[in-house]
């Protein structure tokens, strides 16, 4: 049955004690610095970084969105031996790998070097942001996951708050150069010692149910291909609607700056949301909330779409949206352990997020492209506001093709699901 599947599956059947307790901490600290060195330094840096090189903005935006491709790619091995043996290995040797990265972006004489920085930093994404600590915090917290999850990613939803104004502030006295020079240094300090020595506990075997699902057939399965579908319209909204949110408010009105604000208070909702989780997930399915959390989003970005005033209704509604957004990270962290349990975690979340990522990657030049021709940004986000109904429904569809399915499986039968 579901409910001692889910229940059984987020057992590791080794207790508190085969938690490390540095490990919490330890990862709340490396979210913060990677995160903010390696994803958020970038977009503060852009402008002084082109106007000295002479590089097209969209050419050098385009080697980011390659690392983040990149990450959603090598993500799926990554959770393949993240299952196997654990995180220590994975996220220190990530961790190296981002430390050459940003020194080579630092160094790189032309743009082919600069690229191919990027795409080194998109291997160290996938050994060191969220993905790898899920899987950590998920194999060794077991039931009590949800609070460890919470944790990491309220510490990793601080990454622009405390990198934005530190790399602004060292690219006006040293330029962008030294800025990542003088990064590569503190992410070095910080993260390497952090996952080689917090993270050395032993790593516990997959927990065993009756229900244990073998990984492949449920890679394949519908109930997981229509949610990885859900999950990969509904990002592509989400970030969309994220890096549109400053032109949109523009548009109605508000100042750059007053848009920059809207922007940055959507992203406290997104911190505060995160805070609510967990509540949710006490008293709703796995597939309720799933369809009613995308549903929520599309709802606030039909109203973005449709409200043109006054703007403090406008900043109100932005931070709704990333209340929402801050929820749908912790579905997603959440979503295999959920519905197949802890078994095969790392590898299942990677193939599920994979998707995901690449919508993500994409979102930038897409929205900026789809604007024009749907007649601006309120244009753009009403056919958004489609695209997550779609999700919605997929997700609900994978809740109901999961139950036909386990009909189909009486009790005692070899199948698996």
């Amino acid at each position: 049955m579901t409910t001692n599947l889910q229940t059984s599956g987020a057992t590791t059947g080794t207790g508190d004690r085969s938690r490390p307790r540095a490990a919490l901490p330890a990862l709340c600290l490396t979210q913060i610095t990677g995160w903010g060195i390696v994803y958020y330094a970038f977009p503060v840096l852009l402008p002084r970084l082109t106007a000295d090189t002479g590089w097209s903005r969209s050419a050098t935006t385009a080697a980011f969105s390659a690392a983040l491709l990149t990450s959603a790619l090598v993500g799926i091995p990554v959770g393949r031996i993240l299952d196997r043996r654990g995180p220590r290995a994975v996220m220190t040797t990530g961790s190296l790998l981002a430390v050459a990265s940003v020194l080579l972006i630092a160094a790189a004489p032309n743009f082919y070097v600069f690229a191919a920085a990027w795409l080194t930093a998109g291997t160290a994404m996938a050994a060191t942001f969220y993905q790898p600590a899920f899987a950590a915090l998920t194999r060794w917290w077991g039931p009590d996951r949800i609070r460890a999850l919470t944790l990491v990613t309220l510490a990793g939803g601080l990454a622009s708050t405390v990198f934005a104004p530190i790399t602004a502030l060292l690219d006006d006295h040293l330029g962008w150069r030294a800025t990542y020079g003088v990064l590569a240094i503190v992410l070095a300090a910080v993260t390497v010692p952090a996952h080689a020595l917090a993270l050395r506990a032993p790593w516990p075997p997959a927990p065993e149910t009756a229900a244990a699902p073998d990984r492949t057939p449920i890679a394949r399965s519908r109930p997981f291909l229509l949610l990885a579908t859900a999950f990969t319209c509904s990002g592509f909204g989400m970030y969309v609607v994220v890096f549109g949110m400053v032109p949109l408010m523009i548009e109605r009105g508000a100042t750059p700056s007053t848009a920059a604000w809207a922007l940055g208070l959507g992203g406290a909702g997104q911190t505060l949301g995160r805070t609510l989780y967990a509540a949710l997930a006490r008293t709703t399915s796995a597939t309720t909330r799933t369809a009613v959390l995308i549903a929520a989003g599309g709802a606030t970005t039909t109203a973005l779409a449709l409200v043109h005033g006054p703007i403090p209704l406008l900043i109100l509604l932005a931070v709704l949206a990333g209340v929402v957004r801050g929820n749908l990270t912790l579905l997603q962290a959440t979503a295999v352990s959920d519905r197949w349990g802890t078994s095969h975690y790392g590898r299942l979340s990677g193939l599920l997020s994979a998707p995901a990522t690449v919508a993500a990657a994409l979102a930038p030049w897409a929205g900026a492209a789809l604007a024009d021709p749907l007649g601006g940004y309120g244009g753009l986000f009403l056919a958004l506001s489609v695209l997550s109904g779609v999700a919605a429904v997929l997700a609900l569809a994978s809740g109901q093709a999961a139950s036909a399915r386990r009909e189909a499986d009486p009790p005692g039968s070899r199948r698996r699901t």
